[in-house]
């Protein structure tokens, strides 16, 4: 005996017709938010005064971390006693700590030409914009470039920062001589108006045309360090409108301790990243980033691991506290201005994945395998664990291997 046919009250194609009305949302949700990029996202970012550019400086900085590792935490104990890690995991950190210093220390950089620079003068700035751009290019030729790797420009805070930006960019990327590195990434600093965002997308639509370059090559990230990146005059979050304004060419939003709890009026002893006034930051950042491929970093911290024994180690702890913070609150990049932080970023970013990988293996197996579970995970959850290992594989805290055989990277992947 058949089902009967069940009553329905709209007349046919009413209901149909309705939802149609939506199509045009759902075309503007996939151009506008596409998804997270997941599995290139550098750990951080290292900023170098334009002016200390050198043909080793990669070298330099790895080496300058690997000697005060050897200097300091010799040993996985001393390691863990600074970092507070387990033994066990301490020793596997320190493994991969070691190894990831002497093969590529560096994932991202940036040639600063603003407030790391200062202003030298138009002649000694050109010739550093050369130079900066022939050390990237031969570390291209030569494969020992980092994954990313370009320039912080000045703001366009006044006519004349503006003027000086423009030509540094120009300079930097005529240099090239039409054969630009992949991974090139630029700075945009003391973003205040979405009118400037407009601007510089034009600027780089302009150098693509002179430079006969494919639409779309050249790529930018947002500073947020001014409170108006955050909240604009008419009291609407900015970054969701500065984002769109990039018309695709925006790659990440990179938040600016200093320039922005001093904006605020902060105290000197309030700077820093922990203040609940840069979590705020950090959250409208995450909001407005969401779903977007746009990646999120985290600002830097002053206190460098630099000078005698307990000064290094005090500079380690603190930190290794702020990237475990981040890493805690979503953000999974951050600046590093000084290579020995090279040793606190990997290993607190080994740590909490290795830390945090067999429980949420655990988590996603049962998930897949619809197995019984003391927590009953959504999908977005699901994908979210899947993401997580995601990032602990492509950072190197985690080996293929280590993951249990029902999770393989292409499962992961598709996944999240």
């Amino acid at each position: 005996m058949s089902a009967p046919v069940p009553r329905q009250s709209l007349p046919t194609g009413l209901a149909a017709g309705l939802v149609a009305q939506l199509s045009e949302v759902d075309s503007e949700r996939a151009r506008d938010y596409p998804g997270d990029r997941l599995t290139d996202q550098p750990v951080h970012t290292c900023y170098v005064p334009a002016g200390a550019a050198r043909p080793d400086l990669l070298q330099r900085w790895g080496t300058s971390a690997t000697e005060a590792l050897r200097a300091h935490a010799s040993t996985p104990t001393e390691l863990a006693e600074i970092l507070d890690l387990p033994a066990e995991l301490a020793r596997r950190v320190h493994e991969l700590l070691l190894r990831k210093l002497l093969t590529q220390p560096v994932e991202d950089l940036r040639f600063d030409f603003e407030d790391g620079y200062g202003a030298p003068g138009d002649d000694i700035e050109d010739a550093d914009a050369v130079r900066a751009a022939r050390i990237l290019a031969d570390w291209h030729r030569n494969a020992t470039a980092p994954p990313y790797a370009g320039l912080r420009v000045k703001s366009f805070d006044t006519a004349a920062l503006r003027r000086r930006s423009v030509r540094t960019l120009d300079v930097f990327l005529t240099a090239f001589d039409g054969d630009l590195p992949s991974g090139l990434l630029i700075t945009f600093p003391k973003v205040t108006d979405v009118r400037q965002v407009e601007v510089f997308v034009e600027l780089l639509t302009a150098l693509e045309n002179q430079l006969g370059l494919p639409a779309g090559t050249l790529v930018f990230e947002i500073q947020v360090e001014t409170q108006q990146a955050i909240v604009d005059g008419s009291g609407r979050l900015a970054l969701p409108g500065f984002v769109r304004a990039g018309q695709g060419r925006v790659r990440g939003l990179h938040f600016g301790t200093y320039d922005y709890t001093a904006g605020l009026g902060l105290p000197t002893a309030s700077q820093h990243l922990a203040h609940g006034s840069c979590d705020f930051a950090r959250h409208v950042m995450q909001v407005s980033a969401a779903g977007t491929g746009v990646w999120c970093s985290d600002g830097s911290t002053n206190v460098l691991p630099f000078g005698d024994r307990d000064a290094v180690r005090h500079g380690w702890r603190t930190h290794a506290q702020l990237v475990r913070r981040s890493l805690d609150h979503g953000f999974y990049q951050g600046w590093d201005l000084h290579p020995h932080q090279l040793v606190t970023r990997y290993a607190a970013v080994y740590g909490f994945y290795r830390a945090g990988a067999p429980a949420v293996a655990t988590r996603l197996s049962d998930y897949l395998g619809h197995r019984g579970s003391a927590v009953a995970d959504e999908p977005a959850t699901a994908r979210m664990l899947a993401a997580f290992l995601l990032r602990a594989l492509r950072c190197g805290a985690l080996d293929p291997a280590e993951l249990p055989p029902d999770l393989t990277p292409d499962q992961l992947d598709a996944l999240a």
